[in-house]
């Protein structure tokens, strides 16, 4: 018996790679993870097209229920469904833990996550520095944290997640997480973040209409990205050729 820890991609039910689907399909329970991510589909999209009956697993369900997956997972094939890639999440990091603690047998079947999809802005992987959250401030008034690690890579590029919720159906905005940045500046007053910054506001990456702007601050926050999910990204130095690839989607 395994547990399957499988990623079904960024965009609709046909994202997840056909040996992914084969092992959907075989399973005794397939959970599917609903609070890191975002996919441009319904649920029922999803238990439709796999054919399979599929349970919702919420923060609480995977973090506090996580022993209850794993009892299961000695006796039964069950996989664990991930928008995404299975550890663009660092959360589920724990459930292999504690698979291997167990000595349950795992497979992992990899997908494109929205830590690979942002290279479709044309500024290069390995020139990003740490990765950060945006939170939503009634969760975190006193939130410093995407703040300092964009003062931190300094020159490097910052990939900036922004917060959700789905079963409150609130998802933050491009918008809304470049205001909460300069919330914290009102506060530091160090100019990390000022109007003539460079920024990149992305949504639903990976999907067909994905959606990608370049410009100042000001600028971005004018743009309707429309649904989720959305990402921010702020530019460290760059090449001469992610200048020219930024130059191009300005004007795109």
């Amino acid at each position: 018996m395994t547990l399957y820890l499988i990623g079904i991609g960024l965009a609709n039910e046909k994202d997840i790679t056909v040996r992914g689907l084969e092992i959907v399909k075989k399973c005794d329970i397939v959970y599917l993870e609903y609070y890191t991510s975002l996919l441009q589909c319904s649920f029922h999209d999803l238990a439709k097209f796999y054919d399979k009956e599929i349970i919702l697993a919420d923060r609480k369900t995977t973090e506090q229920g996580d022993e209850k997956i794993i009892a299961e997972a000695q006796n039964k094939d069950v996989a664990f469904l991930v928008i995404g890639d299975p550890f663009s999440a660092t959360t589920h990091v724990q459930l292999l833990k504690l698979a291997k603690e167990k000595n349950v047998k795992v497979e992992i079947i990899h997908n494109a996550s929205v830590l690979t999809a942002i290279g479709e802005t044309g500024l290069e992987l390995y020139k990003f520095g740490k990765t950060t959250s945006v939170p939503f401030l009634e969760d975190h008034p006193t939130l410093e944290t995407p703040y300092n690690v964009i003062k931190e890579n300094g020159d490097l590029h910052t990939l900036c997640l922004l917060d959700l919720k789905p079963r409150q159906d609130k998802f933050m905005t491009v918008k809304e997480a470049l205001e909460i940045l300069e919330n914290i500046e009102e506060r530091k007053k160090e100019n990390v973040i000022h109007d003539k910054l460079l920024v990149i506001g992305c949504a639903r990456l990976g999907s067909a209409d994905s959606m990608i702007k370049v410009g100042t601050i000001k600028e971005i926050k004018q743009v309707d990205f429309g649904s989720a999910p959305h990402c921010l990204i702020i530019p460290g130095k760059l090449h001469f050729v992610e200048e020219e690839m930024l130059d191009l989607l300005k004007n795109s």
